[in-house]
């Protein structure tokens, strides 16, 4: 592996991981084809596992869980592309009824379906800004995932407040207050797990 291949701009972690191998023209594009495919239900699974880290919250029908850490990882790792794939996967079959929303819940209409539509738009952004070299440095790495945990509130507050019919402020109280330590303590391992892992593939090259 080279070096110049860990820092061309426009790569993610997945691409330098998993690169095509070079074949011929159909063999390579099929191969890449299975290789997307296998990222994009493997981020599926991870955000899934990730769900059922779970903590309840007092006064709260959304808990606390490691499944936005998994959904940052996935957009950076894999692009905007697969990071979106990967959570509509996730979304579409927990609502067709496989148990990994948190909780192992499954289907549309909870509280906190929000957040899950709102990650399909964190994994886009998130990915496109790693595409940019958003997740290399420690301090761009912070605001590539506040930008998206941003994102999964946008979405994920406003639907909690219609589906268990609070007022913007209670939906506030409820749905985002509570979790923002935890989102800087994720921001903080974001910081140190992705330039890292830029950093050691480097070296490996």
């Amino acid at each position: 592996m080279s070096a110049a291949v860990t820092t061309r701009p426009g790569a993610v972690l997945a691409d330098v991981l998993f690169p095509a191998r070079a074949q011929d023209a159909a063999g390579t594009a099929a191969r890449a084809r299975l290789r997307d495919l296998a990222l994009v239900a493997g981020g599926a699974v991870l955000t899934g596992l990730a769900a059922q880290i779970a903590v309840p919250i007092p006064g709260s029908p959304v808990p606390v869980t490691a499944q936005t850490f998994a959904v940052l990882l996935v957009g950076a790792s894999l692009g905007a592309g697969r990071g979106f794939l990967s959570m509509a996967l996730y979304a579409v079959a927990g609502v067709a009824g496989v148990p990994w929303f948190a909780g192992a819940q499954a289907g549309a209409g909870g509280a906190s379906f929000g957040y899950v539509l709102g990650m399909m738009l964190a994994a886009t952004a998130v990915g496109a800004l790693a595409r940019r070299g958003g997740d290399r440095r420690a301090l761009r790495t912070v605001g590539t995932v506040v930008l998206g945990e941003a994102l999964v509130y946008a979405l994920g507050v406003p639907y909690l407040a219609l589906s268990a019919h609070l007022s913007l402020t209670g939906a506030l109280a409820a749905g985002l207050v509570p979790f923002l330590v935890g989102d800087a303590v994720k921001a903080a391992l974001a910081m140190g797990v992705l330039p890292t892992a830029w950093k050691l593939l480097g070296r490996r090259g």
